[in-house]
């Protein structure tokens, strides 16, 4: 069957309750009426695909979140470029995660847009959905490229079981929680259920997929345990690497960074990528999948790549720390790894033309803080006495921190909750020190 999660994270600009509660009453109402798509009800929709013998497609949508929206809409509203697709499928939308599946549905939390390929609750064909930007989509995903994942899966839907020993590594490991209302930190903090309350506030009742993310940081920070750089940076974009692919395409390069691992490996623009450590390519959301389960300490992957009609095989280097290149910036995960690790700070580096018109010459870092948090544990920068304009020179003495995002990773792998780390920064002309909290 054929499987497509659409996961909206609640990442942005939300409406204000009342019409955030408008919008998912409105879905429910118009989608139903229409009649094509099963609503919120999975089991049906496995049910009618295995009857059917049909493939099922399945739309996760987080309502209230903008990004991604006229995406979703073209597809509910059966787009004539992939509506003939759609039609071979039996389709039901989602709208939470309550409930979820996490052995079977486990994907970027931080996306809003997600797609997931399937035969049936045990065997993934592929996925789609990929976002490196917080609001633009475009350049990660397309309408097109949709329908070649489609086509795709529907491929080896109808070749089945050929493909069926290449796919195993398409399920990961069971987590240890297999469905979101699970999670202690969400159990402490809301009164989540395994589904929405339509009788009730039926916004409150959603758990979002980033909610998901944020409570598995939140115990790996409640034990006081380093956060893993597979948890810190998931689900690597193939830029990462140096591979920027066709959003058009199922996985065809469209260009390759200078000195990557993916240059210095051999790829070329016109490549199209086949199979990642065996394991088929229907998008780039399959190639964020094998990935991100790569060792964290670096590892040889394995591409297939057809070129100038012969199939290829190059493996690819990658070296210990390989992750920390993807741009983490745009997640909604940062906003709550800041409160861990810059007790709310929000940080900008320095240009060059900024560090010369200093009035005080200064080392090799320089991080001005561009905001500073104002409530709750997002205020406790502020409380230690941090103001905006300040320039970081140093943590714990050390000078390499050369972005925001390499001070939070310091923070969530060097340092426990309850400890301080001691900042040198300028303020004007003048250097001081201050004690920066770290927090859970």
């Amino acid at each position: 069957m054929l499987l497509i999660a659409v996961f909206g994270a609640a990442t942005t600009t939300f409406a204000q309750p009342n019409e955030r509660t408008r919008k998912v009453l409105e879905d429910k109402e118009r989608v139903s009426a229409d009649g094509f798509w099963i609503y919120n009800d999975l089991p049906t929709a496995f049910a009618q695909a295995k009857e059917t013998g049909k493939p099922l497609l399945v739309v996760l949508r987080c309502l209230p979140c903008t990004e991604c929206v006229k995406l979703d809409d073209e597809v509910v509203d059966r787009d004539p470029i992939i509506r003939p697709l759609l039609e071979k499928f039996v389709c039901v939308r989602v709208v939470s995660t309550n409930g979820l599946d996490l052995s079977l549905f486990q994907f970027d939390t931080d996306q809003s847009f997600a797609v997931f390929l399937l035969r049936d609750a045990e065997t993934i064909y592929g996925r789609f959905g990929t976002r490196s930007h917080r609001t633009d989509w475009i350049g990660d995903v397309s309408l097109t490229g949709f329908a070649e994942a489609m086509r795709g899966a529907l491929e080896m839907h109808a070749a089945w079981p050929r493909d069926a020993e290449a796919i195993k590594a398409k399920r990961g490991p069971v987590p240890a929680i297999t469905r979101p209302e699970e999670f202690p930190s969400l159990k402490q903090k809301y009164a989540y259920t395994s589904s929405l309350d339509y009788r009730g506030d039926v916004v409150r009742s959603c758990i979002h997929c980033h909610q998901i993310g944020d409570a598995i940081r939140d115990e790996i920070r409640a034990r006081g345990e380093p956060m893993p750089e597979s948890v810190l940076f998931p689900y690597p974009h193939p830029k990462s690497i140096g591979l920027i692919l066709d959003p058009n395409s199922r996985g065809t390069v469209k260009a390759v960074t200078p000195d990557s691992p993916a240059d210095r490996a051999g790829f070329r623009p016109g490549d199209a990528v086949t199979g990642v450590n065996s394991q088929p390519i229907l998008s780039i959301a399959d190639v964020q999948w094998a990935l991100h389960h790569v060792a964290p300490e670096g590892a040889t992957v394995h591409w297939q790549v057809e070129r100038a009609g012969a199939v290829q095989a190059i493996p690819v280097e990658l070296e210990a720390g390989w992750r920390r290149q993807d741009d983490i910036s745009w997640r909604v995960s940062t906003w709550g790894m800041r409160r861990m690790a810059t007790g709310g700070l929000r940080l900008d580096e320095l240009t060059t033309q900024e560090r010369e018109s200093l009035p005080t010459k200064i080392g090799p870092m320089a991080l001005r803080v561009k905001t500073v948090g104002q409530y709750g544990p997002h205020a406790a920068a502020k409380q230690a006495g941090f103001q905006v304009g300040d320039i970081l020179l140093s943590i714990d003495d050390k000078t390499d921190f050369q972005s925001e995002i390499d001070v939070i990773r310091y923070g969530v792998t060097a340092k426990r909750p309850g400890e301080f780390a001691d900042v040198e920064i300028l303020r004007g002309d003048q250097k001081k020190r201050l004690k920066l909290p770290m927090q859970n």
